[in-house]
């Protein structure tokens, strides 16, 4: 049995240094952008119990 799961485009306008930023620390750990992406999203609180689905994110200062 396959499960089917429909997947979405995201564009975002970042400067050509964050993008090379980016692309270098998916690299460093061996990922691809979107992989990265999908981690951080997955690691953002649940709108539904305020608890994080996975690892939570650094606090930012």
């Amino acid at each position: 049995m396959y499960i089917v799961v429909e997947k979405k485009d995201l564009h975002i306008r970042i400067s050509g240094r964050r993008h090379d930023k980016l692309k270098a620390y998916a690299r460093d750990r061996e990922k691809t952008v979107t992989q990265l992406i999908e981690d951080w999203i997955d690691r953002l609180p649940s709108q539904k119990t305020g608890d994080s689905s996975s690892t939570p994110l650094p606090d930012q200062q």
